[in-house]
């Protein structure tokens, strides 16, 4: 014994973790590279530079790559050994925690603390490992690099505030490697405003064109540098995207047709993005996702419209934080990855069938308020709610859009979809101004006095002064 009998330690090393089970093994190797990956000097030497710095932190969305980008530059790096440790489940306590990761830098030759061992209860530790870890690891001639992969199921502020003692006070002799989908509990503000935190987020790890084309080479796929483009504004650059289209290009007899025309909710990237995205929520949260899906880009305030709920502003920054494909674009704004939002569209017809026209109907609503003109006649045409979507464009004064401005084109494409939907003045002035815009003057002339008829019949309302206005403004339209 250690003489700390009670202390829930052992000094000699064990065989089995503090449950008594076999260390898996699985657990410190570094994970193998595909024969198809893909090495990237650039984020290779970001970690390079890590080395300067006591924590470095590689954070991105599931398949952003991380793994594999840490584990090809752990497996080459010359000099300072490397102790892997792929973390467990939520859950894990810190006996557990701790059993692993000092049996992680045993594997490398960096034995447990003298006088304290592993841990022997799952769910403490001896209060002193982290004080003489830190200390025997503070006078290696060395560092010891200590990889910490998928560290965001690591949830015990326990155990992330003891293992923070230690890389504090291990000094230079610990060069500690976060990977992970979301942002840790350590206290990253200190080590930022000291200059000691390298950080790879998802911007960074995102494939430019010209590697998304080395990439895609590696999968016998030669495309057109458009092509290349195309496909990664589409998937955002992200890695698990390019090489799941990649792969399924691959088996078509058009590889340039299929990654431009392929359907996303029915490809293996759906199953990826369910599995790791969607499911890991609860079920108010994957409701949420649903409903948001039918939105380009939007705040909470209109999420909350949509969804019916008035917490979105919190769930949605949480979602950004941890990397769950809803972007952060400033000012309030959010929008879901492209291929993402694709899925979840789809899986909203399935899953609640006949709600997508109503959703869009409340957005229209909320942006009209709101004074968004042309997100809420989108929404509305979306909707094929054209009576709204009419109205709005002419209570807004807006009917002259049809024959000038940049939007001119815009607006008459869309209510060019308009057939017999809608009655009233609006939509009967907007067929007039769709009409006389294309130089069909005794069309338009008809539909104008349709619309002079149903004015006819309604009082001097505010809404029937627009229309009014823009009865005006058609006929003197007409009459040039």
């Amino acid at each position: 014994m250690t003489g700390l009998e009670g202390d829930g330690s052992s000094a000699a090393e064990p065989l089995a973790d503090p449950h008594g089970d076999p260390f898996l093994r699985t657990r410190f190797a570094v994970p193998a590279r595909p024969v198809t990956y893909l090495r990237r000097e650039r984020l290779t030497r970001r970690l390079d530079q890590g080395l300067r710095t006591p924590l470095t932190m590689v954070n991105g969305a599931a398949g952003a790559g991380k793994t594999l980008l840490v584990a090809d530059w752990a497996e080459r790096l010359d000099g300072p050994p490397v102790a892997w440790f792929t973390t467990e489940a939520a859950g894990t306590g810190p006996g557990m925690f701790w059993a692993y990761l000092l049996r992680a830098l045993h594997a490398v030759g960096v034995p447990p603390p003298a006088g304290v061992g592993f841990p022997a209860d799952a769910n403490r530790v001896n209060p002193t490992l982290g004080a003489r870890l830190a200390a025997e690891l503070s006078v290696r001639e060395r560092p010891v690099v200590l990889v910490l992969d998928e560290f965001d199921r690591v949830t015990s502020p326990e155990i992330a505030e003891q293992l923070e003692f230690v890389l504090r006070h291990a000094g230079p002799g610990l060069r500690l490697v976060l990977v992970t989908r979301t942002e840790p509990l350590l206290p990253l503000h200190r080590y930022r405003a000291a200059g000691e935190l390298t950080e790879i987020r998802g911007a960074e790890l995102a494939f430019t064109p010209t590697e998304a084309a080395e990439l895609l080479e590696l999968h016998g796929l030669r495309l057109p540098p458009a092509a290349v483009r195309a496909l990664v504004e589409r998937t955002r650059g992200w890695a698990a995207g390019l090489r799941l289209s990649a792969l399924a290009a691959g088996e078509s007899p058009d590889p340039e047709v299929y990654l431009k025309e392929f359907e996303a909710d029915r490809s293996t990237i759906a199953d990826f993005l369910l599995a790791e995205v969607l499911k890991r929520q609860n079920a108010g949260t994957q409701d949420l996702l649903l409903r948001v899906s039918v939105l380009d880009r939007f705040c909470p305030g209109l999420a909350n419209a949509v969804t019916g709920r008035d917490d979105a502003e919190a769930v949605l920054a949480r979602l950004n934080r941890d990397n769950a494909f809803v972007e952060h674009l400033g000012h309030g704004l959010y929008r879901l990855h492209p291929l993402f939002a694709e899925i979840l569209r789809a899986h909203l017809r399935m899953r609640l069938p006949g709600l997508e026209p109503e959703l869009h109907r409340r957005a229209a609503g909320w942006l009209r308020r709101a004074g968004h003109l042309p997100e809420a006649l989108g929404h509305g045409a979306a909707a094929d709610d054209w009576e709204f979507t009419a109205n709005a464009l002419v209570d807004d004064l807006a009917i002259g859009q049809f024959f000038t401005g940049p939007r001119s084109d815009a607006v008459a494409g869309l209510f060019s979809r308009m057939g017999r939907e809608g009655t009233g003045a609006a939509p009967e002035l907007v067929r007039a101004a769709g009409r006389l815009a294309r130089c069909e003057i005794d069309g338009g002339l008809t539909h104008l006095h349709r619309a002079r008829h149903e004015l006819a019949e309604h009082d001097g309302t505010a809404d029937e002064a627009a229309a009014r206005l823009s009865c005006a403004l058609l006929e003197a339209l007409a009459a040039r």
